[in-house]
């Protein structure tokens, strides 16, 4: 048996959750940024995704009409969930040398949602 290249996580949102250009209550923004976090790990532990050295993640939203969207505002979403991936034991930390993000992707298909993919990385070489 091989291990899979990649995991794929659904999230349970039809749009991002948490915007660079909401306005919050730091309280709510807590809140919501906790609940991001929690479904992103539960769905990795769901998923039997491995502790990984290191790892990249994407964020991909599915989208159903043409409407103009900037990718840059899922940022904090991203950010919430590979938090919740450290939660979850997938990475020891979402450092730069421990895990890649990479920007989020908006695409047009036929159901909206949100997906979170998890990929392997290789260990860094030492110098």
């Amino acid at each position: 048996m091989t291990a899979p290249i990649g995991y794929q996580l659904a999230l349970p949102y039809e749009r991002p959750p948490l915007t660079a250009n909401q306005r919050l209550h730091w309280r709510t923004r807590a809140q919501l940024t906790r609940t991001i976090r929690n479904a992103a790990a539960v769905r990795a532990r769901n998923a039997k995704v491995p502790a990984l050295g290191r790892c990249a993640v994407r964020l991909v939203w599915t989208v159903t009409d043409r409407r103009r969207r900037d990718a840059d505002n899922l940022v904090p979403t991203l950010k919430a969930c590979a938090d919740g991936l450290v939660d979850a034991g997938v990475v020891a930390d979402d450092t730069p040398e421990l895990m890649a993000k990479h920007m989020p992707e908006i695409v047009r298909g036929d159901a909206v949602g949100l997906v979170l993919i998890v990929e392997p990385l290789a260990p860094e070489a030492t110098a």
